[in-house]
């Protein structure tokens, strides 16, 4: 499509032919504590998003004004981010756990004209000129307000949406998508989902994150299914049962999170007569998680390989031969190459390790960074966007990962710059000073630890310190572990050796 210049609007795509083929078909199904439910059709959905979009209308934002959302895991967070979206708005989904420093860095860097909160999270002092919305009167105009009047007038290639990620320079950089990145997702309909207009798509993400928005709203509406999300309780052995009562068909889920499942839902009953298959992305698939999901439920997970700038573009999917220890095959449509490790753009020959690069012609490669021009021109290799994957292909076109080549850190699905929590923790008046990287504890397990030097006769607990972090850092980011050492590895200038740093564990 000739994207600078064609009316496209995402909300609209989603969202308008159910409306006409399926309007009273559950379009959203919230389960919440104590299994308590609540239902969305198709055209109840729509009419709260044109509600919402018809207040947030005749507020008078410019076109392609920013609106942070701090907000819990609840339907409204779907609702006001599909409602900016279909008038030009530009919504940014925020974790409920970031801290108020934290937050104040997002609302310095990306100027949100508007943030819709909840009263149970604090926000920071905000200027006069931010407008504030609290999640109780948000909830009321999205049932009495006046519907907008003419929505979807936008462009394809239209700012949509805002989604911060940790960068490698230390700071959280935001990720801006355009209108069509909605169909830069219709390669994973078939090269990794398979959603179906029957399917009943449960997603165990939070929409915070790019993950849950894609495959749990945006691609399952778009096959015209059912979503259901939960938010309730954080026990491992909901799921079984949730999956079963809900008789869902599809289920998607971190790789930690089947872990978690397999290891503390072994007693339960796992007959799950509904279930076609289910979906992993976030991390690295385990081979052993995936032959323990088939043995108990006799279904096949399906593993993609993605980032936050294009979400997933490569994968397994029920239409093709899996090869164990691959992430599968580019999807159909989608122009991917392995990259020496130098600046040309030639391929490397088959096997070989090189950087994983996707054209920056893909319809769901990302706008760009927000106020990152020089950082975001450093991911560019002419024609191609090199996002640190390391990785081989073979004769056969099938993906086998390798790692990263920067020294981001994935906690649960999320990517974490070590020197972010560095820079926190320095900020620790008892501590000289901090590394941190991730550590693999198992095949299944990695997780977030600092190596920690204290100032001289200063002492710390790790509970002390873990408490602290957690006053400090969204809970993923912090450190699961500590080990005070009184120096790191290094080079001859004096530069950290990160990848080192395990070296340091204690035996």
């Amino acid at each position: 499509m000739d994207s600078s210049s064609e009316k496209f609007n995402l909300a609209q795509y989603c969202l308008e032919k159910n409306c006409r083929l399926q309007p009273e078909k559950t379009a959203l199904l919230f389960v919440s504590v104590a299994e308590k439910q609540n239902s969305w059709s198709f055209q109840e959905f729509q009419s709260a998003t044109l509600r919402v979009a018809g207040w947030l209308n005749k507020q008078g934002f410019a076109k392609q004004s920013r609106v942070l959302l701090r907000l819990p895991h609840t339907p409204e967070y779907a609702i006001v981010f599909f409602a900016s979206i279909s008038i030009g708005l530009v919504p940014i989904p925020t974790s409920p756990q970031l801290t108020i420093d934290e937050l104040s860095f997002l609302i310095q860097d990306s100027s949100p004209s508007l943030i819709v909160y909840s009263s149970d999270l604090k926000i920071p002092n905000l200027p006069k000129d931010i407008v504030t919305l609290e999640s109780h009167a948000f909830i009321n105009m999205m049932q009495t307000h006046e519907k907008v009047a003419n929505p979807y007038q936008t462009k394809a290639n239209d700012p949509a949406y805002l989604m911060y990620t940790s960068g490698t320079s230390g700071q959280p950089k935001g990720v801006l998508h355009a209108q069509r990145t909605v169909l830069g997702r219709i390669p994973m309909q078939k090269g990794w989902t398979d959603f179906q207009s029957t399917d009943r798509v449960c997603h165990a993400g939070h929409l915070n994150w790019s993950y849950t928005l894609g495959v749990g709203l945006m691609d399952s509406w778009v096959a015209g299914a059912t979503s259901v999300l939960y938010g309730g309780e954080k026990n491992p052995q909901i799921w079984v049962s949730l999956l079963q009562k809900q008789k869902i068909t599809i289920f998607a889920a971190v790789p930690s999170l089947y872990r978690q499942i397999l290891k503390y839902s072994s007693e339960q009953d796992w007959k799950l007569p509904h279930l076609r298959h289910a979906l992993s992305a976030g991390e690295t698939l385990p081979k052993n998680i995936l032959q323990q999901w088939y043995e108990q439920t006799g279904t096949y997970l399906y593993e993609a390989l993605g980032m936050t700038e294009i979400s997933t573009y490569i994968s397994t999917s029920p239409h093709m031969t899996i090869k164990s220890g691959s992430v599968g095959k580019p999807q159909v449509g989608r122009k991917v190459r392995i990259l020496p490790m130098n600046t040309t753009d030639k391929e490397v020959a088959p096997k070989e390790i090189g950087l994983l690069a996707v054209h920056r012609s893909d319809l769901g490669l990302m706008l760009g960074y927000w106020n990152r021009e020089e950082e975001e021109k450093k991911m560019f290799r002419g024609e191609w966007f090199v996002g640190g994957d390391l990785a081989s292909m073979d004769e056969d076109g099938y993906i086998w990962y390798q790692g990263r080549n920067n020294e981001l850190m994935n906690a649960f699905g999320y990517r974490v710059s070590p020197i972010e929590v560095e820079n926190t923790l320095r900020k620790h008046p008892d501590i000289l000073d901090v590394a941190v990287t991730e550590i693999r504890i198992s095949e299944q397990i990695s997780l977030i630890g600092a190596f920690v030097i204290l100032q001289e006769n200063k002492k710390l607990s790790n509970t002390a310190l873990k408490k602290w972090s957690l006053e400090k850092m969204a809970d993923y980011k912090c450190p699961k572990e500590f080990w005070f050492v009184s120096q790191f590895p290094r080079t001859t200038n004096g530069k950290l050796i990160r990848k080192k740093l395990p070296t340091l564990l204690p035996n």
